[in-house]
This record gives structure tokens, C-alpha cells and sequence, in this order.
């Protein structure tokens, strides 16, 4: 088994990153209806080869998609003081709104063209404080189940070295986006 080095994978997730920001497009949001009209698939290389506006969150808090596979998706971002609360770290929300994020982008992989969701229940515990100096971080969704109606996911937070940052799940309710 060969381990990999802190700066190996560093280089790695910021050529990763650079190559994505490279192709995305610009930023916006596209029509339910729009969207509906597409396979998770369609949708997500769409995003990713910027044929498709990539969301405006994302530009906000400074994260973009990495990979995504059927039942999993990973969002890459790097906290700064512009993430700051009052305390001198990063805010809680930040690491909520990434795993909130992959959580439910890695339920949307697995939809059927024409559905949609959105979040019922989101849960995070946080294990360590995020700050300037933590470095990029990335956010792993994976689904944990796919009902008729509500669909499971779980997801982590973790840097370059592995190291845990916070956990989450998520319940989704399953949408038909054609009405």
C-alpha cells in the first residue's frame, strides 16, 4: 500500500481545483423546468464542462465540485477569514452549507431525470474548529438510501491529511419537477 504525503496530495486537490475553476462557466442558475428536462448526469458534466451556469453559492463561499459518481460527490473549498465568526474561526455554516451541499448533490446523482429534492433534515457534528490556516478541505457525500419519496445521505469533512473536521446526514424529500 504507498502512502501519499501531505504535499502530494496538497498538489494533487489544487490541480484538481484549478483544472475544474478553468472549466467552469459563469455563474447562475438554471430553470427547475430546465433542469428537469436532464439526467442527473446531463446535468452535473453540464455544470462541470461549463455548459450549464454553475451556482452562485459556490462563488460565495469560495467551493467548487471535484467528482461526482452515481451516489457520491465531492465539493472542494478553502476556509479564510472571510469565513470568520466573532470567536476568530471559521463559521459553523461554512462546513454546514459544503456537507449540506455534497449531501444532497450526491442524492440528485441518483435521481430519475424529471425529479428533484430538497433537504427535510440536516444534522452536523463538528469534531475540530476550521480556520485560515486549516488549508482546502473537501466535503464527501455519499447516499445511504434512495426511497419512492425521501432519499439518506452521509456525509465528512476532511483536509489534505485526513483529519476529520465534521460529520453530517442528511433526509430528502423526493421531488417530480415536472409539475
Amino acid at each position: 500500500m504507498t502512502s501519499t504525503s501531505r504535499e502530494e496530495t496538497l498538489a494533487l486537490w489544487q490541480t484538481q481545483e484549478t483544472q475544474m475553476r478553468a472549466r467552469l462557466g459563469k455563474t447562475g442558475s438554471m430553470s427547475l423546468l430546465d433542469v428537469a428536462q436532464l439526467t442527473p448526469q446531463e446535468f452535473f458534466d453540464g455544470i462541470g464542462n461549463g455548459l450549464y451556469p454553475h451556482p452562485p453559492i459556490g462563488e460565495l463561499m469560495d467551493f467548487v465540485p471535484i467528482e461526482w459518481t452515481p451516489g457520491s460527490f465531492i465539493f472542494q473549498g478553502t476556509p479564510g477569514p472571510q469565513h470568520y465568526n466573532p470567536l476568530g474561526i471559521v463559521h459553523g455554516g461554512y462546513a454546514a452549507t459544503l456537507l449540506d451541499s455534497c449531501m444532497g448533490c450526491s442524492i440528485h446523482t441518483q435521481l430519475k431525470k424529471g425529479q428533484g429534492y430538497t433537504t427535510l433534515d440536516l444534522r452536523i457534528s463538528y469534531i475540530r474548529a476550521l480556520t485560515d490556516k486549516t488549508g482546502p478541505i473537501r466535503a464527501e457525500g455519499t447516499v445511504v438510501h434512495l426511497g419512492r419519496s425521501t432519499a439518506l445521505a452521509e456525509g465528512k469533512l476532511y483536509d489534505a491529511e485526513g483529519r476529520l473536521y465534521a460529520t453530517g446526514t442528511t433526509t430528502c424529500m423526493i421531488l417530480d419537477m415536472n409539475r
